[in-house]
């Protein structure tokens, strides 16, 4: 996922058992069923549980209802899994969890005019009333009414989702499942590089885990002319080459890369630097290496607040500094679209495994252990 809210809910301190199992409700040929399995964060702890038996979501005459067919692992899902700090000050538990999806319309409200039953969709996981001075001036991605997909109600790891027709997304013909169920992650990517305006640029990829790698093949398609990518996961720096990168530094083994960059770069730094791993020391490192005058992205989101030179690496560089969080609405669904449409992106080496839901806890597994990189369930 991508920048979340300030912590705001506490989970309960109850913590109930993993619910029992128990007969569906059978659809009729008209009807949805009224229960469905869903993955369901059902304890103050470790992992989560496979509900057989949830309600399907209430549909408002605003609302369409969504059959999901494929969800993808982020993140955020995995905070959630592993009940670390922030998920236990913001989750509430019984939620059911995840954001990244695609499915088709199964019902919608009485008052939905744009879709219909049957139409392949994602959907923008940032929910808002529209009201807010950012929603009503084009920047409806920081809202400060934001409700997230299974962060603050009901997410898509499940059979139906409810979903505000405001944030439904019709997906092309052209583009498969698979990569739809991606749109989330992959919008990160676009919205950072796209802010930084890549094109005829020197850019540093810091960190390339999913969204990272992902950055990659979007600065190339954006026209960067060098893309440099450091990490500590020797396996994604071969891929970051594979999809575009030049260079690709090993920053484990210290900073000396930087150099290696400036000989590269005349002597100067790089001009672009996206910021996608949140980790102190490749926040300072990523700095050092932007040139004077440079444009730094950031969307890597730090586990807790980082001590920074100011001076030395923002002031009297005077670069340019972006927070990125999310995707803009709609403004990078359709640059998203269009790279997807026109064959510019590289993505079946992120994509890398699908298990059947009933197999999450190897799907979670096999995401945490970073045998995958993007994981994503079937339902």
């Amino acid at each position: 996922m991508d920048s979340t809210p300030t912590p705001t809910q506490t989970p309960s301190a109850e913590t109930p058992s993993a619910p029992a199992p128990a007969q569906r409700t059978s659809p009729s040929a008209n009807a949805s069923p009224e229960t469905m399995r869903a993955l369901i964060k059902h304890r103050a702890g470790e992992g989560l549980a496979l509900d057989e038996h949830r309600p399907v979501p209430e549909v408002g005459p605003r609302d369409v209802l969504i059959r999901v067919k494929k969800a993808g692992i982020c993140g955020t899902d995995r905070h959630i899994w592993q009940w670390d700090d922030w998920a236990a000050s913001r989750i509430p538990v019984g939620i059911v969890t995840g954001h990244e999806f695609v499915g088709v319309v199964e019902h919608t409200g009485s008052a939905v005019t744009q879709f219909s039953k049957g139409q392949r969709v994602s959907a923008e996981g940032h929910i808002t009333a529209g009201l807010d001075y950012n929603s009503r001036t084009g920047a409806a991605h920081i809202a400060r009414d934001t409700k997230i997909l299974g962060v603050d109600r009901d997410g898509v790891f499940a059979e139906f989702v409810s979903v505000p027709e405001a944030n439904v997304w019709p997906v092309h013909d052209d583009i498969p499942d698979r990569i739809a169920a991606t749109f989330d992650p992959l919008g990160n990517a676009v919205h950072t590089v796209m802010a930084a305006g890549v094109s005829a640029k020197s850019v540093l990829v810091s960190g390339v885990g999913i969204i990272g790698l992902m950055g990659v093949t979007v600065a190339r398609a954006a026209g960067a002319s060098r893309i440099f990518c450091t990490d500590i996961n020797p396996p994604r720096l071969e891929l970051a080459k594979k999809l575009g990168a030049v260079e690709a530094f090993d920053a484990s083994q210290g900073d000396h890369w930087i150099d290696e960059v400036r000989k590269a770069t005349r002597g100067e730094g790089v001009d672009v630097l996206l910021e996608m791993s949140g980790a102190p020391t490749a926040i300072d490192e990523g700095f050092r290496a932007l040139r004077n005058g440079g444009r730094a992205a950031l969307l890597g989101l730090p586990a807790k607040p980082v001590t920074f030179d100011f001076n030395a690496n923002i002031i009297f560089k005077g670069c340019e500094v972006l927070g990125i969080n999310g995707r803009r609405v709609w403004e990078t669904w359709f640059q998203m679209e269009e790279l997807l449409l026109g064959g510019r992106l590289e993505l079946d080496d992120i994509i890398t495994h699908e298990f059947p839901i009933e197999q999450y806890e190897k799907a979670f597994e096999t995401m945490i252990s970073g045998e995958g990189i993007k994981v994503l369930m079937n339902l």
